[in-house]
């Protein structure tokens, strides 16, 4: 049954900035997706459009992206008459329709859109739940579920404090499903909030973009203290370990750091690689190769990291996401599903870290809605899973789908 309508609005998302919501129709049904976005962007990614008229949302509009899906592709690809479950043939089109490298011409905002929206439609056709047909496109028969990375500190421009470092994170890798893993990291955060109460006030309880406490301190090794401190006193060390996104060498083993993100500039190719000559641990790879195919490829040969991190906003369609991933693989890379800082309540990128069985997923704090909905679709899946249900845990960067 082919697709029949697609249309795109304007909502908004969890940071009150406008984004777009997609709608594809068959005869029978509709299906909606939301789009998220980042407080900061690579200069290598898909470009997302914005209209830039700062009398309007101060600059950050989406008024051209709903018009170019509305008026410009949806009548064009409706025309077509392609099945949902075509999602190969679809993501091309928009791809060619396009034209541009970084879908500079309808932007990567309503490009993915359509191709998200597309691949729901799809399962839904199919009749299995999303994160099998992932799976399915993919050519991946075992999923597993994966380790959260809870950011439960933020800092920088998700904060607004002195940290340097954005993303201060959690991973309960010792727990045994991911319904452990969803006691250790909430538990764990609570701890920490009594830790920040205790030492600066109750004031330092607020929290920033992804739901991480954002105390006003500036030493890097303040923040590490805190979670060590909060992993120790609900009772979980050895069972997690800290992940950062951007941070120095000196900490990681002092801390039982086992991933770093963005350790250096994107385009700072020797640090990276010397890094990586340095430390055992794993180093994901977000600016330095914003899912791009040339960059990935970059830095494999470079040896500059060892993880992908998976935005798929970064690339713009989900036939793009899962080759990036499979790239990735093949060169022995471990994968990390990623949320941004801001979000809505979708939760396709629950669906793809299972359906890709990337064996871990970072997509905020155990708080906020946007961030606990992802969390808890996981829950949902592995309810659903029964006993096929496998966690990553301590094996979050190798697993063999």
């Amino acid at each position: 049954m082919p697709i029949t309508a697609v249309h795109a609005r304007y909502i908004y998302d969890s940071r009150g900035n406008p984004t777009v919501e997609f709608t594809s129709n068959t005869k029978q049904e509709c299906f909606e997706q939301l789009y998220q976005v980042g407080a900061s962007t690579g200069v290598h990614e898909a470009l997302e459009l914005r209209d830039k008229d700062k009398a309007v949302h101060h600059g950050k509009g989406v008024l051209k992206a709903v018009k170019n899906v509305n008026e410009i592709i949806a009548p064009v690809l409706v025309a077509k008459k392609l099945e949902p479950t075509q999602q190969k043939e679809i993501d091309k089109f928009l791809l060619q329709f396009d034209g541009t490298e970084n879908k500079s011409k309808f932007g990567a905002n309503a490009i993915l859109g359509i191709s998200l929206a597309v691949c729901k439609a799809g399962a839904a056709h199919r009749d299995v739940p999303l994160y099998k047909y992932i799976a399915a496109l993919a050519g991946i028969e075992k999923v597993f579920l994966p380790v959260p990375a809870m950011n439960v500190i933020n800092g920088g421009s998700h904060a607004g404090n002195k940290l340097a470092m954005q993303e201060f994170m959690i991973m309960p890798t010792g727990a045994s499903s991911f319904t452990e893993a969803m006691r250790m990291g909430p538990e764990t955060y609570h701890h920490l909030r009594a830790e920040i109460k205790k030492r600066y006030g109750l004031d330092a309880t607020a929290v920033g973009d992804e739901g991480g406490f954002a105390p006003n301190i500036q030493d890097n090794k303040e923040g590490l203290d805190l979670l060590k401190t909060a992993i120790d006193n609900a009772g979980y060390t050895g069972k997690i370990s800290i992940a950062m996104d951007c941070a120095g060498s000196e900490y990681y083993k002092e801390y039982r750091i086992d991933s770093i993100e963005d350790w250096f500039d994107q385009d700072d190719w020797d640090s990276w690689t010397k890094a990586l000559t340095i430390v055992n641990i794993q180093i994901v790879g977000d600016d330095l190769t914003v899912i791009n195919p040339k960059r990935i490829q970059t830095a494999v040969n470079k040896k500059a990291c060892n993880c992908l991190l998976l935005e798929i906003n970064q690339i713009g369609t989900v036939t793009e996401s899962i080759e990036a991933a499979k790239l990735a693989r093949k060169n022995g890379w471990g994968v990390m599903v990623s949320h941004l800082s801001g979000e809505t309540e979708d939760t396709f990128i629950a669906e793809i870290a299972v359906g890709l069985a990337t064996g871990q997923i970072k997509t905020g704090a155990p708080c906020r809605s946007e961030r606990l909905a992802k969390y808890n679709r996981i829950l949902r899946i592995e309810e659903e899973l029964g006993k096929y249900a496998i966690y990553a845990g301590t094996e979050f960067r190798n697993q063999q789908a």
